[in-house]
């Protein structure tokens, strides 16, 4: 064993022992015994993905805590953006290292460093303590609300502490066969967006909803939705179920209306079966064109028609995007932004960034002040190198009675 595997084992038993709240304490003090890394800090990236937060390490300068910085055109952007360690002189004859520290593609902040000297294998060791940070954040924040906090900029509502809490704890995901990335600009009313994602041992399931309405009553209703649409998925159901399942669960409580996409993605072939409820379509960029999706668009949850939802097949190719939007992302003010031409304009960027610049665009376009959620996911499709899917399209409708309904 390297030695450097060695302090790394050291520094996550030293994380496990310590407070949840003190993970940048720990990595400050393995770093200064190690390098005499003289100010050490975390810095987060807020929620809406425009600034960071910077968390000092304890007994740093406390000024440091105050005021976000602004993540654009930032250093901090240029690490992020391009996941790798930044080294430049401080000033007063050390090194300031700025090193991002992610997990499975999440971009949860940058660590910054002060350093008198370093070497690559400081360097190294450096980013080694980062990816080690990464993952004791992930676990700690499920004991602490600091990291939480750390996220927001703004003042929150009870109905956007709601919908926050509805969303997965982390907005990207990597893994062989795809990329994915989701935001959600919430509007000062909030309009009831969501999404969610989780991956199984063969299949990527992905939802994005809209629950009608605004405030309270639509971040109730979203919990219902999203609820149900979890239930039904851990319980093994298929997308056409999750369909069924939801909207059963809308109309027994007489909540309200939602539309809704589902996508079950099988790993193996990049098949992916949906349901769309009421939903505005998918976008797909293929050998460099945007395209609309055409799929049937059923009933949204919630409508008691006696109209059967609809499974479709869409079969993804490898180097595919697929766009997910809420109406928000279309509507109103937002209307002026020329989707398709951003997103042909941001067809080579990681969808992390190409989801900041989808909503950025809407975000600019509505003077910052939205009347309706903004939510986008993009979904880039590797495919699995072991197989060549055939690419061809097609859809099928289910047989069987109305929503809800047995077959």
């Amino acid at each position: 064993m390297e030695s450097g595997d060695l302090e790394l084992g050291e520094l996550l038993t030293a994380a496990e022992a310590a407070p949840p709240g003190e993970s940048v304490d720990v990595v400050a003090h393995d770093l200064q015994k190690r390098f005499g890394a003289e100010q050490v800090s975390f810095l987060f990236v807020d929620l809406i993905g425009r600034r960071v937060v910077r968390l000092a390490a304890a007994g740093g300068d406390a000024a440091d805590d105050v005021e976000p910085v602004d993540l654009q055109n930032s250093v901090y952007d240029s690490v992020l953006q391009s996941q790798r360690q930044h080294v430049e002189p401080d000033g007063q004859g050390g090194l300031r290292v700025i090193t991002p520290v992610s997990n499975r593609g999440d971009c949860i902040g940058v660590l910054e460093v002060t350093l008198q000297a370093a070497d690559e294998t400081v360097l190294r060791q450096v980013r080694d303590a980062a990816h080690a940070l990464a993952y004791i954040i992930v676990t700690d924040r499920r004991f602490t609300d600091l990291y939480h906090l750390g996220r927001r900029t703004t003042e929150t509502s009870l109905a956007a502490e709601i919908q926050h809490q509805l969303l997965p704890s982390a907005p990207c995901c990597e893994a062989p066969q795809f990329t994915l990335a989701a935001g959600l600009v919430p509007a000062d009313d909030i309009g009831g967006d969501t999404y969610d994602y989780t991956l199984d041992r063969g299949t990527l399931h992905l939802s994005i909803t809209d629950a009608m309405g605004h405030d309270t009553n639509s971040a109730l209703l979203a919990t219902l939705l999203v609820g149900a649409l979890r239930q039904a998925r851990r319980s093994g159901c298929d997308a056409l179920k999750q369909a069924r399942h939801a909207h059963e669960a809308l109309l027994s409580h007489n909540r309200g209306l939602a539309t809704g996409q589902l996508l079950c993605v099988d790993l193996d072939t990049g098949l992916c079966e949906l349901v769309n409820a009421g939903h505005p379509r998918p976008l797909r960029v293929r050998d460099g064109v945007v395209e609309e999706v055409g799929l049937t668009a059923n009933l949204p949850f919630g409508v008691a028609a006696p109209t059967p939802y609809r499974l479709q097949e869409l079969q993804l190719r490898p180097d595919d995007r697929l766009i997910l939007l809420t109406d928000g992302m279309q509507e109103r003010a937002a209307a002026d932004v020329d989707l398709p031409s951003v997103i042909h304009e941001t067809r080579a960027l990681h969808p992390r960034e190409a989801v900041r610049s989808l909503t950025a665009a809407v975000l600019d376009a509505c003077r910052g002040t939205l009347r309706d959620d903004a939510t986008v996911l993009i979904l880039d499709w590797h495919g699995n190198r072991r197989s060549a899917p055939d690419s061809r399209p097609a859809d099928r409708s289910s047989s069987g009675g109305p929503p809800g309904s047995g077959r």
